[in-house]
Formats: C-alpha cells, structure tokens, sequence
C-alpha cells in the first residue's frame, strides 16, 4: 500500500534561475494561482487515501517551513507532515539515501517521490495502478514535448506495448525520444539497493581517480535512472493531463493559468475564484482580503494577492500580482509578475509577452536578440505615473519612472 509520499523542496543554494523572486521567497513556497507551489503537490497527495505520511526533503533551514507545515496540517488532517533537513546538499538521491530509515518506518510497500516544482495535473491514481498491474518496482511519470525542446529535459526510451522503460538520458545531446520525465516517481524499497549500488560505483572511482569527488551527493535523474532503466520492473505512465516545469521566474506565469484553469473546470465555487461578469474574465483568483474596484478589469488567468488594491480603469491580464501590491488608476500589466510591496503609478504599463501554456520556455527572440518573455518586478519596486516597462526584469526596491525595454534594472 502507498502510504507515504516525499516531496523535494531543494534548498537555500538553489532557486537561481527563480531570481528575482526567490531573493525573499523559496521558489516552492511562491504562491501561484493562490497558494504556494508546495501546497499544489500537497492536495495532489491528497486524493490517494492510503497516504498518512508526507516528508518534505531538503536544504532549506528549518524555520522555512515552520508555518506552511502548521497550516498545511490544518488543511489535511488525513496525513502528517514532516520537514527533514539534510546536513549539506545531498542531491535529488541522496538525501532519499540519508533519510532511508526515516522513509522505510512502517515499511511502506511504496512510496511517491515528487519534484515540488512540478506543475501537473498530478495523476497519481493512475501511477500507482500501473505500478500494481505491471507489479513494477518503479514507475516514473513521463510527458510528450516537441522534439525542439527534449533536450532540455531527461529522456525517456520506453517499450511501446509493455510501457517497461529500457533508456533514460537526462539532457541528452542528441535526440532520443520525446518522451521526458515528469518529475513524480512511484518506488519500492528497492531503489535504496540501486542508490547504494551508484553510491559505491562513486566511492570506487574516487580511489581510483583524485578529481572524482568522494562525497554523498548523488542525483536521482543523472545517476540512479539510467542505472534503474537497466534492471526490471521500471515503468512508464504517460499522462495526457497538463505538466510544465517552474524552473525560471517567468514559468510561474503559465503555470498559475494552468492551475487557475483546472481550479475553475474543477471547483467553480473554490473560495478565492472570482465570479464571470463584465469586468472579470475568468479564471481569476482574488484573495478575500484585496481591494479591487468595480471598473477594474481583470483575466484571464490572474491572481490577486492578500491586501493588494486594485484601481479604476485598471486593466490586468495573464498575471500575478502578489499581497501589498498597489496598482493605480488606469495602469495595465500584462503577462507580468508584480511581488510583495510594488506599486504601479498612474496610467504606467507593465508588459511581457504572449506564451503560450504548451510552451517551456519564458525567453523569446525578438528581432535576434533573447529577451525575458514576462516583465517581473521584483519587492518594493515602484512605477511611476505613465512609465512603460516592457519585457524587463527589475530588482528590489527600485523606481522606474521613464521607459524601459529588454532590460535587468540591478
């Protein structure tokens, strides 16, 4: 029986490509459609009842978590919720391997392993009944891409009738397949015997080569798959429901459409979800403590944070603005992401650029030249009356007043 699931959070060394929003949040704990990335994998947990442990894994101090972890259990009574710190960065495999006691208690017959920066619909049901019906010691989650942007990801070489995975590469130079991993894993406690056996494979080269380091960093997707697509009872489920990564600051954007998306096809009345009208275009999520007014129009796929205040003849379409933000009379953002504290003068205008939900990348090329596809305000930052900001980044606690293209304002 499936009764525990970890989730892994990273840690404090990591979350630079979410800069400049990571700088006072983890990128996990950044709300999006309303609530933290963490929190989307958590009520995916949720829905399989078997489930009553859930160990979130990962470097971060452990005041990071303290109040997600006391809310959450507030919020799913049916597990318990436990933040293990590693010591140092272990890597993706091994701080499952530093934790192997912690995971086994109770010996679970099976274990979920989620990357938390996954956006997805999440099918979890269906992992585990392929896992029961191939009697699998692991199954991985895979997705369809375009071939153009495999590379980027692991790659996935599965048997076409058996499903049985025969070749994994992570970021392969060449093609391989466009099926890629998902980021959410279903084990045994087998795969402890393969990171064991990789862990000793390393021990090994290090005596034998003095530039290989001998340390317990080992990476789940670079050197156990590839090993575990080498044994039997490794398999794939191919889900056809959502899934994008939210590796860059500007992938959150897309993501919180996809959430907002399902929220509205799924729970129309979920607190937080504004009603369809003239001046909301829905989905949109507005938290019950922001202030918006009636002639501000507002979606698709926005969320309005905690005491933001929203103007008249403010216009805000495909984005995220976050709590204590002030958006004044007549602005307009657009696929942009405004943090805690910014404010938007008068008449300003803050825009990225259209990108759509299949695609995963955030960088586009205009006229030649890469440029960040969703123009981000980091906190604190301040806009001026009738000031234009175009498919720029902007670091805390600065003023824009004039026009601004293409740019990172340090």
């Amino acid at each position: 029986m499936t009764s525990k699931a970890l989730v892994l959070v990273g840690g404090g060394t990591r979350g630079t490509r979410f800069r400049p929003l990571s700088l006072d949040i983890p990128k996990v704990l950044f709300p999006v459609a309303g609530r933290p990335i963490l929190s989307h994998a958590l009520s995916a947990v949720a829905t399989v009842p078997s489930i009553k442990e859930v160990l979130l894994i990962g470097f971060y101090d452990d005041s990071v978590f303290k109040d997600f972890i006391a809310e959450s259990s507030k919020e799913f009574p049916q597990f318990t919720i436990k933040y293990l710190r590693e010591y140092q960065a272990l890597g993706t495999a091994g701080g499952l391997y530093h934790f192997r006691d912690a995971i086994l208690k109770g010996n679970p017959s099976s274990f979920f392993v989620i990357h938390a920066d996954v956006c997805s619909s999440f099918p979890l049901a269906e992992v585990i009944s392929e896992f029961e019906k191939k009697e699998a010691k692991a199954v991985i989650l895979g997705t369809r891409v375009e071939a153009e942007v495999a590379n980027n990801f692991g790659c996935i070489v599965s048997d076409p009738v058996t499903k049985k995975v025969v070749h994994y590469v992570e970021k392969p130079e060449t093609h391989i397949s466009n099926l890629i991993n998902g980021g959410v894993y279903l084990f045994d406690s087998s795969i402890f015997d393969v990171i064991r056996s990789a862990r000793q494979a390393k021990v090994e080269a290090a005596n034998e080569n003095p530039l290989v380091k001998n340390d317990e960093v080992l990476r789940l997707e670079q050197d156990i798959l590839v090993r575990l697509a080498e044994t039997d009872g490794f398999y794939v489920y191919e889900t056809r429901g959502f899934w994008r990564q939210i590796k860059t600051a500007g992938s959150a954007v897309p993501a919180n459409a996809l959430y907002l998306q399902k929220l509205f096809q799924t729970d129309i009345d979920a607190p937080g979800l504004a009603k369809a009208s003239a001046h909301i275009l829905p989905p949109v999520y507005i938290d019950p403590t922001a202030s918006i007014d009636p002639t501000a129009k507002l979606g698709p796929n926005v969320s309005i944070g905690a005491r933001s205040v929203i103007g008249p003849g403010v216009r805000i379409k495909e984005s995220i603005v976050l709590e204590d933000t002030e958006v004044n009379q007549g602005a307009c953002v657009l696929y942009s992401i405004l943090a805690r504290g910014v404010t938007i003068g008068r008449w300003a205008r803050v825009e990225g650029s259209p990108i759509g939900l299949s695609e995963h990348s955030t960088v586009l090329i205009k006229n030649g030249v890469r440029v960040q596809g969703v123009s981000i305000l980091a906190q604190n930052v301040a806009v001026g009356d009738e000031a234009h900001i175009q498919n720029s980044v902007v670091l805390p606690h600065k003023e824009i007043n004039g026009h601004v293209e293409n740019e990172i304002i340090m």
